[in-house]
């Protein structure tokens, strides 16, 4: 049983364990706390199907709730995961995408389960909040990627 106080709590159509246990191998901090089963049969499913999961995603305690195909994701809600080095960026990008995901824009990227994911270098973070002409060169770049190049980024933040 979960003792949170407040967790994010993601809405799945029936796989809300498959991408719990996936971040849980994806991403430090993050592990598989409980699966939830349902004690009956209900109107969308029977005794013994995954209800909810309680997890934690780098830190952000989530619930996955099996909820059905009443509710789509969109980029409203996105997890931002802030990496130190281009091979750290290169390596949550290709899990994601790979395992079934899409490529989007400027760091975005969706996992198989349409979560929106934000892969964001530290690099890039640092150039915005340097303001000037440093900020806007690192965001004309950034404007032309989808996975994020620190080392691209590095280079237009210099000029």
């Amino acid at each position: 049983m979960s003792t949170e106080k407040n967790r994010v709590c993601i809405w799945y159509v029936n796989e809300a364990e498959e991408a719990a246990r996936f971040y849980a191998e994806t991403f430090p901090d993050s592990r598989v706390a409980a699966v939830y089963r349902a004690p009956g049969d209900y109107p969308s499913g029977k005794a013994g199907d995954v209800l909810t999961v309680d997890f934690t995603v780098a830190g952000i305690a989530c619930i996955g709730l099996n909820g059905g195909t009443a509710f789509k994701h969109s980029e409203a809600f996105s997890f931002q995961i802030a990496t130190d080095d281009q091979e750290e960026t290169d390596r949550y990008w290709n899990a994601i995408v790979g395992n079934g995901g899409q490529e989007s824009q400027c760091g975005w990227c969706k996992d198989r389960w349409g979560i929106s994911w934000q892969i964001t270098p530290r690099a890039l973070t640092d150039a915005i909040a340097a303001g000037g002409i440093e900020a806007k060169r690192a965001f004309e770049a950034m404007m032309t990627m989808g996975k994020i190049d620190i080392a691209v980024i590095e280079a237009a933040r210099r000029g």
